[in-house]
């Protein structure tokens, strides 16, 4: 359930609670006359269940209260109430909840901030992944996967290919360039710096690099992991499943990738860094691939779903509507054959 708060222009404030008054789902409706100061006007609440979600917002739209004023929507925790109100549905197998695509949408821009933080973040998973790489560590290099922000920027970018929104599309790109960019040049100096001062673990310069080999060697099982992380990182993202999209952090072979490309070059394994290279570009283009597709891919399923449910609903109603059509087109006019002299009429007579 969600919780959605909204100042109406005093004008459209009749309007819009007698949107909400038709709209199934939506409850516990309060409106407070002038209650909002900045900006000036009434203050509305209420609150909607997620299958209601989208086409609510809509109707908020069509109205131009994103004009006026923020629409501010917050997830409900918890909500004590009756079997009365409780949504349908149960049992072992349910149907699917249509994702709220505000909700989505908000999570991707709350990641596409790209400040001295993200890149201080993916410098640091490099870190990390180089350690694990010069040491065999697997743990390092999944550290460094749920370290690294980079996903953030990679669904940002699936989403902007989706929207056409090309300026975004090309911010997150570039931000990705620059982090990795960076990932590779702070990974290049520290692995000199462990070549020269004579620490490079034993079995690194044996050429037993049992995680480095995985990660410089792309196959079609890279291809088949990149294409599952995607999908699983654009279904965890709508459907708001965080225990997934930590799995595909974890999934994702870019930062170790970049680290790759850095220690490989500081020792001289051009093959390695070349490899990496390949790895990096690899997943990255998959995901982006693998997310618009998926977003688009959605967005059709349950544009489609909606209409048929719209189509259902039509069906159902249509008996009740044409005799609610024949009372009122009717009303006045007198039956045939009663004799009352009427039946020639300009209304005519009904049988």
């Amino acid at each position: 359930m969600l919780h959605v708060r909204v100042v109406s222009p005093p004008a459209l404030t009749g309007h819009l609670t007698g949107e909400l008054q038709v709209i199934p789902g939506v409850q516990n409706v309060i409106v407070q006359a002038g209650g909002a100061v900045r900006p000036p006007g009434d203050a509305v609440q209420f609150d909607v269940r997620d299958e209601a979600a989208n086409p609510t917002l809509a109707a908020l739209r069509d109205l131009g209260l994103d004009q006026s004023g923020a629409i501010c929507v917050e997830r409900v925790d918890a909500a004590l109430t009756g079997p009365r109100f409780m949504p349908p549905g149960g049992g072992v197998l349910r149907r699917e909840t249509p994702p709220v695509w505000e909700m989505v949408e908000a999570a991707v821009r709350a990641g596409q901030v790209y400040a001295p933080s993200f890149y201080a973040l993916l410098v640091a998973a490099g870190l990390l992944a180089a350690v694990g790489l010069l040491t065999n560590s697997q743990v390092l290099i999944v550290g460094a996967m749920v370290v690294g922000p980079e996903y953030n920027a990679i669904i940002a970018v699936a989403l902007a290919i989706t929207r056409r929104d090309h300026r975004t599309a090309r911010d997150g790109l570039l931000a990705l360039l620059w982090g990795f960019l960076a990932v590779v040049a702070v990974t290049i100096l520290f692995g000199l710096a462990v070549r020269w001062s004579g620490t490079t673990p034993a079995p690194f310069l044996a050429d037993v690099r049992p995680v480095g080999d995985f990660i410089n060697s792309p196959d079609m099982f890279s291809l088949i992991v990149a294409v599952l992380a995607g999908i699983v990182g654009v279904v965890s993202l709508t459907e708001a499943r965080a225990n997934a999209l930590i799995g595909v952090f974890i999934s994702v072979t870019t930062i170790p990738a970049a680290a790759s490309i850095g220690v490989s070059i500081a020792y001289s394994s051009w093959t390695e860094a070349w490899g990496s290279a390949v790895q990096l570009l690899l997943n990255v283009f998959v995901l982006v691939v693998v997310g618009a597709a998926g977003l688009t891919a959605q967005h059709g399923i349950w544009r489609w779903h909606e209409r048929r449910r719209l189509a259902r609903l039509r069906l159902r109603r249509a008996p009740t509507m044409l005799v609610t059509n024949m009372l009122v087109t009717n009303i006045g006019r007198p039956r045939c054959g009663t004799g009352d002299g009427r039946e020639a009429g300009a209304g005519g007579c009904w049988a």
